[in-house]
């Protein structure tokens, strides 16, 4: 897929200055699952979802602010109402904009895996937000996470599992390809040419 241009309007900047969460029910128009994305990308699996899942409420976070504002575009001539993109960095915006218990899901797909050493504190699953993930996470939600490094996946199962997160499938153990999840832009290359991704579906417990 070729780099989209950059537009000229931002998308979700109303959001980032926030101190409490908005009316999310006034802001979509309507009811139902609240679901976040950290680092949506390209788009794909947002858009995807978003259309197979009409009746879900999705906020998708992107910091590459191309990327953030041709997703919404996108989403936008598509006619999808249930997306809203915010073109932030997650960590510093997740804690204030929504309440605890109030997110259905979190997906989060393909993190930069931050390979040097002095980097690795950039990465986006640290104790400290998978805390803040396990809070706004209702009892019963999901946790989606899907990378194409193994390393990196190990390590984040480890911290979601010690915060929490219970792993239906044993502590460390990765989740096999469901053919109904709705995969990335990144991820159906992978399946095509049948590179290995490692992928965890966590719950809170009820």
């Amino acid at each position: 897929m070729a780099r989209p241009r950059l537009l000229p309007e931002p998308v979700g900047l109303k959001f980032v200055t926030l101190e409490t969460p908005p009316d999310w029910d006034a802001e979509f128009g309507f009811a139902g699952p609240l679901e976040l994305e950290i680092g949506s990308g390209a788009g794909g699996h947002a858009l995807e979802y978003c259309r197979r899942n009409p009746g879900v409420r999705f906020v998708a976070f992107e910091w590459r602010k191309k990327y953030a504002r041709d997703t919404q575009a996108r989403a936008d001539k598509a006619g999808l109402k249930n997306l809203r993109v915010i073109e932030a960095d997650a960590t510093f915006v997740v804690p204030r904009i929504f309440a605890e218990g109030s997110l259905a899901a979190i997906h989060l797909q393909f993190p930069d895996p931050w390979w040097k050493r002095a980097h690795a504190k950039r990465a986006v699953i640290q104790p400290a937000f998978a805390q803040v993930l396990y809070a706004k996470l209702a009892p019963g939600g999901l946790f989606d996470m899907r990378t194409d490094v193994k390393d990196r996946g190990e390590s984040m199962l480890s911290i979601l599992e010690s915060v929490g997160f219970q792993n239906p499938l044993g502590s460390g153990v990765f989740h096999p390809h469901d053919p109904e999840e709705v995969p990335s832009t990144r991820e159906r290359r992978y399946l095509v040419s049948g590179e290995p991704v490692y992928r965890g579906r966590l719950r809170k417990p009820a």
